[in-house]
């Protein structure tokens, strides 16, 4: 028997003991058997990550050319031009460009993509966003590449390919597409309680973002800051919406789909066409190794979160998106985001998932781009001091696949003297303002192993889990349930079940209670599960980022034939005065005769714009039309899903049989239209119990 008993040693203290007879060896494509499939290569068990780890970079290299030429992960993407501005100046803590001065401004281009479905999919599906941001600043450019959520499913970047194969539409099947509700996902998880604080947040409302521009986005991993002493700070970036934290819900979500698979992408579009700008903040979680060790987790732990009410979250800027992409193609499908693309001031930690990610991503953009001269495209171009003087790059790179530059002079060496002979001169270091790695002490054996201080897999998810709402943590049971529910191998259920009961032994108890099953024992865990404070700063529901207002977002209007022009009419001023938008919907859209002998133009009929596509819902109509409606069954389900998807509902008296007919009761958000505004700047959670059955 082969003993496979150390597997995991150190990270996390799960052992795994597997013969030959249950499994083949492992091996490298050329046949080599591998010992450690789990860890990369590292100077010790906190160190950066070795070049020389083959096994590693042969199933990266793999993996990060599987698709040709569509992205990976993260293909169904949408982004805009914009700029940063610095609010706050940062200049005794790092020499990076965009950060020294109050009042700069920096051109950014953001994208924002879904991880697991291809360029094809749907804008909403139950997924991480990713949210990455390309800084052009003076001195080159800075790709903060990042997600929605600030942790992730593992520790190490050896096993993302592992993941996304679990994440996958199945291999021999083919489906499904951008969903993770089927056996390889959660068989994958279920043995990787590394995994579990993150899907606490995948199962959550936070992968069912209402918009981009409701979204937080994070840096995920611990980075560098450094002044021009050479002192080192860490952070941890975050982007804070300025139009708040929503989210839709699960059958809202779904519905959405069905209406417009483009959603997401069509709001940025209409935002920024009509002037109402998304927006961030940029705040920096900065700490000292001081800090760092006195956390009773690592922070080079990719799958564990700094409380912003132990390191409060400092804002020193703020995005704007302000232009959309004049090509799609061109710009948002042809932008390369690295996160080793880096300026002077901005350094690495030994993050195991950061330091793979360094190496893989160049990668896979030769791949996807056909070139090493991907940094040549215009959206990837930097626009910086060299680009002023001519260039947007200077160095002694030549020729290669698709060669857009044309260099001049013999020389593509350095150093070169022939200028000397009255030739160009070549470019050189720059000693002084070149970018400089942080020369951190590092020493150790060269080891596959996980510190000690990441063996902590459950007390980070149970803290997510039992800061939330409420109402939120009723969402996460249910996504369990509904994800589950869909997994045909009951020992999969199981063993996920049993990882649930070292998180909170309530939510173990509803997901079990929502599938029918017996509550398995808890799984063994490799370090002490703690009861850390609560953090109120993670919710969405009635947390500090939940935005009551209808700045940015849209009131469905429904109208018909005889709809009092005075109502509609004031009733739209009102929407325009608090910042929202109004959107005239009718059974017809041509031409929509109001009480007052005019008519106008509905902005949207019935049957293609569900309420779903809408943040709150008013109905004006006259007692004919509402006749007529009653018996319509579009016009019904507008009504049903705007209640049933807690949202806001205005009236006329003639218009309440409609409302009947829909099931619709009586409660804070169902009001006469005098009261409409200010009720519409919400949803009403409470109203949830009355209206769906949740674990």
């Amino acid at each position: 028997m082969t003993d496979f008993s150390d597997l995991n040693a150190g990270a996390g203290g799960e052992t795994h003991q597997v013969t030959d007879a249950d499994h083949p060896v492992l091996t490298t494509n050329h046949g080599t058997p591998i010992s450690d499939n789990q860890n990369q290569l590292k100077v010790g068990a906190r160190g950066p990550v070795l070049l020389e780890d083959e096994s590693y970079r042969e199933k990266i290299n793999h993996f990060d050319h599987e698709r040709i030429p569509e992205r990976i992960v993260h293909a169904r993407g949408s982004a805009a031009h914009g700029y940063f501005e610095c609010t706050e100046s940062l200049s005794d803590i790092t020499v990076a460009d965009m950060f020294q001065k109050k009042g700069q401004r920096t051109e950014v281009f953001t994208r924002f993509s879904t991880v697991a479905g291809g360029a094809g999919s749907i804008d909403t599906p139950r997924d991480v966003r990713g949210f990455a941001v390309k800084f052009y600043t003076r001195e080159g450019n800075w790709d903060l590449v990042g997600n929605n959520i600030p942790v992730f499913f593992i520790q190490d970047a050896i096993k993302f390919p592992d993941l996304i194969h679990a994440a996958k539409m199945e291999a021999d099947r083919g489906y499904p597409q951008a969903a993770t509700a089927h056996d390889t996902f959660w068989d994958f998880i279920s043995l990787m309680p590394e995994s579990t604080h993150m899907i606490m947040w995948a199962m959550s409302d936070r992968t069912l973002p209402r918009t981009f521009a409701n979204m937080e986005g994070f840096g995920v991993h611990t980075f560098r800051l450094i002044n021009k002493d050479g002192k080192s700070t860490f952070v941890k970036f975050h982007w804070k919406p300025k139009a708040g934290l929503a989210s839709t819900i699960w059958d809202e979500t779904v519905k959405i789909a069905g209406a417009d698979p483009d959603f997401q992408r069509r709001d940025l579009f209409e935002r920024i066409e009509r002037g109402d700008y998304p927006e961030w903040e940029l705040g920096l979680q900065l700490f000292d190794e001081e800090f760092a060790n006195s956390q009773p987790y690592d922070v080079l732990d990719s799958t564990k979160i700094i409380p912003e009410e132990v390191l409060p979250v400092k804002i020193v800027g703020r995005m704007v998106l302000d232009r959309y992409p004049d090509n799609f193609f061109a710009e948002t499908e042809q932008a390369a985001f690295v996160p080793s693309h880096v300026v002077p001031g901005i350094g690495f930690s030994n993050d195991p998932l950061l330091q793979g990610r360094l190496f893989s991503y160049t990668d896979t953009q030769l791949s996807r781009l056909g070139s090493v001269n991907f940094h040549q495209l215009p959206i990837n171009a930097a626009k910086g001091r060299a680009a002023a003087a001519g260039s947007p790059f200077n160095n002694q790179q030549r020729d290669g696949h698709m060669q857009m530059a044309v260099p001049k002079g013999r020389a593509s060496y350095e150093p070169n003297s022939l200028a000397k002979a009255g030739e160009e001169a070549g470019a050189r270091e720059d000693p002084d303002k070149g970018y400089k790695t942080f020369p951190s002490d590092e020493e150790g054996q060269k080891l596959r192993i996980r510190p000690e201080s990441f063996a902590d897999h459950y007390s980070q998810a149970r803290l997510f889990f039992r800061s939330m709402d409420p109402a939120e943590q009723a969402h996460i049971a249910s996504a369990i349930v509904f994800e589950l529910s869909k997994v045909s191998l009951d020992h999969i259920r199981i063993q996920m079940m049993a990882n649930l009961r070292n998180v909170d032994e309530d939510l173990a108890k509803r997901v079990a209670a929502g599938l029918a099953m017996d509550l398995p024992e808890a799984s063994p865990t490799a370090a002490p599960v703690l009861d850390m404070d609560l953090s109120p700063a993670l919710r969405i529901i009635r947390g500090p980022l939940e935005k009551h207002t209808l700045e940015g977002r849209t009131v469905g209007i429904l109208i018909a034939d005889g709809t009092d022009a005075g109502e509609l009419n004031t009733l739209k001023d009102g929407i325009k005065k608090a910042g929202g938008q109004a959107k005239t919907i009718a059974p017809k859209v041509g031409k929509v005769p109001l009480s007052d002998g005019s008519s106008i133009a509905a902005d949207a009929q019935l049957f293609g714009q569900p309420s779903v596509t809408v943040d709150a819902c008013a109905v004006i109509l006259s007692k004919d039309a509402c006749a007529k409606l009653v018996k319509e069954g579009a016009a019904v389900q507008w009504v049903m899903d705007a209640f049933g998807h807690l949202k806001a509902i205005g009236h006329n008296a003639a218009a309440k049989p409609l409302l009947d007919k829909a099931g619709v009761e009586a409660d804070d958000g169902v009001v006469e239209l005098g009261a409409f505004v200010d009720a519409a700047k919400k949803r009403y959670w409470d109203r949830e119990a009355n209206v769906r059955t949740l674990a």
